[in-house]
């Protein structure tokens, strides 16, 4: 063998150990990562929407979850600046039904990003014991909000986070959404997040929350995370770090969420989530080589053997074996999740796009460029 065969053939194995990682805890987590129980007779709960610039939206939403079944809530909308007529939209409908309420938000205080200020809000507004925060692109099916408080219920914790299925209109959401449970499943041990109350294990959705008023105050509430672009992560390490647990449920049965409406959309959303996720400057380097060595690697060790760069059985083995491991992961969660077989085949890309966006993120961090999010800059902490 000469020194590019043997170079290339423990490239193939380390890529083949690398990929093995997301196939083999996908599998496991795929038994545990259930939906919501079904609901008996839950308590009234307070819906909490913070809505900026939603008016395309908030008809179809607020109907949605007017039209929930079998529990009692009150739906609570804070208008946070909004420049279009979204206060305007629910305070019509407040006029007609009297669960839904209007907050008008207050100016945004200095250090406060837009989001954790508006739901620190509507915790205070909330008029029930148990809180459903709720992003308002999120469609509910008539059972969600019972289910939901059914999980939290049942499992025994302080704050649960459901993962709605991700519609994906654009080419990026197509080819990038599908990778927030490829990343979720493929790399957090959920046997053990769930027996350790290490914040480092936590995990969640933005979209959808559930907790009660004692443990939301018990843990500070969005006022702990004020300045957080993450709340999807930050909010469940927050409540660990108070002592309080925290779990995770699959909610695609219950909740769709269409995010974005334009590719742009996506790439800055997902830039948003960059540094308090994997593109964090302790995260980045250990995250890259995982999904850059189990995920692209194989896919260009390919390319050098249909090149004939090398020939050996040994890189040959270990490529084509690193290539089934890495889809392995997207081909199970594949119809669970209702996803795109045509965006599986193109995984390598979208998982190199996704760490370029990370260490795009990171660089505009470190050069002090703040991110831009629904008309608001928000300065990098």
């Amino acid at each position: 063998m000469t020194e590019m065969d043997v170079a290339l053939s423990v490239t193939a194995i380390i890529a083949c150990v690398f990929a093995a990682i997301p196939a083999v805890l996908t599998w496991q987590n795929l038994k545990i990562f259930r939906t919501s129980p079904k609901a008996e007779f839950p308590e009234p709960v307070s819906v909490l929407v913070p809505a900026r610039n939603e008016e395309r939206v908030l008809d179809g939403f607020i109907r949605n979850v007017l039209a929930s079944q079998g529990v009692e809530l009150e739906l609570v909308v804070l208008d946070d600046a909004s420049t279009d007529s979204t206060a305007e939209r629910v305070s019509q409908w407040s006029d007609r039904d009297p669960r839904v309420r209007l907050v008008h938000g207050k100016k945004l205080p200095q250090g406060w990003c837009g989001k954790q200020h508006a739901c620190y809000q509507l915790a205070e507004s909330a008029r029930f014991d148990t809180f459903l925060f709720l992003d308002a692109d999120v469609t509910v099916q008539p059972d969600a909000i019972a289910r939901s408080v059914a999980f939290l219920n049942q499992s025994k914790i302080d704050l649960g986070s459901g993962f709605p299925h991700q519609e994906t209109p654009t080419v990026a959401g197509w080819l990038l959404l599908p990778l927030i449970h490829f990343v979720l499943l493929g790399y957090l041990p959920l046997s053990r997040s769930r027996l350790s109350n290490d914040p480092s294990l936590a995990a969640g959705c933005g979209q959808l929350f559930i907790t009660t008023r004692s443990a939301y105050y018990a843990a500070g509430g969005h006022a702990v995370i004020k300045s957080s672009l993450h709340d999807g992560i930050m909010l469940p390490r927050a409540f660990r770090k108070a002592g309080l647990r925290t779990d995770i449920f699959d909610a695609s049965d219950i909740a769709s969420c269409r995010m974005y409406e334009t590719n742009r959309d996506v790439l800055q959303g997902i830039t948003k989530n960059a540094t308090e996720g994997i593109g964090a400057p302790k995260t980045i380097v250990p995250f890259t080589i995982l999904l850059g060595g189990g995920v692209v690697a194989p896919t260009l060790l390919l390319a050098c053997m249909f090149t004939g760069i090398s020939q050996s059985w040994i890189t040959m083995t270990g490529t084509l074996s690193g290539l089934a491991l890495s889809y392995f992961p997207r081909i199970m969660t594949l119809s669970r999740f209702r996803q795109s077989t045509g965006s599986v085949c193109f995984h390598p890309l979208a998982v190199g796009i996704f760490l370029t966006v990370q260490w795009f993120a990171l660089g505009r961090r470190i050069l002090g460029i703040k991110t831009s999010w629904k008309g608001r800059s928000l300065k990098p902490q």
